[in-house]
């Protein structure tokens, strides 16, 4: 797997540096909790580690290989409800990404199932749409600016 400069900041939306946050995770050590288990997948896909994303898929579901080429330009992930309750979890989330010019969201209502000691991704309600944000709000590339001064005069 990888290895990360010591400041970066991990892609999941922590605000922890990676090596502290979803690194680990991505170099084998299991996700306590089906939320951590969902962001390091959003890390995971941010990075194209597909081989995380395979290994963190429960094998019922898991599809045979898994193509990142032409995936989205992830920007954001933002946590929106979780539960745990012993082996089963669900964790909604809503992921924003570019899409051309503009920007899209990819929302999921996921189920997580922990067996021997390790979570696992099982499936997911999904919806996609247009993400509009307006000149006020935090511009979706993370930069923490308003839109109005960032990707908006691009």
């Amino acid at each position: 797997m990888e290895a990360a400069s010591s400041s970066e900041i991990c892609p999941c939306g922590s605000g922890a540096d990676y090596s502290r946050c979803c690194q680990p995770w991505h170099l084998g050590q299991p996700a306590p909790t089906p939320e951590a288990l969902m962001r390091s997948r959003y890390a995971a896909f941010v990075k194209h580690n597909a081989e995380y994303l395979l290994a963190t898929w429960h094998s019922s579901t898991r599809p045979p290989e898994l193509a990142l080429e032409g995936s989205p330009a992830w920007t954001s992930l933002n946590i929106m409800d979780n539960s745990e309750n012993a082996d089963r979890g669900t964790v909604h989330f809503r992921a924003l990404y570019r899409a051309g010019s503009g920007w899209g969201y990819l929302e999921e209502q996921s189920d997580f199932i922990k067996q021997d000691g390790r979570w696992y991704y099982v499936s997911g309600a999904t919806s996609e749409g247009d993400h509009k944000p307006g000149r006020n709000d935090v511009c979706p590339c993370g930069s923490g600016r308003k839109y109005k001064v960032c990707c908006l005069r691009k």
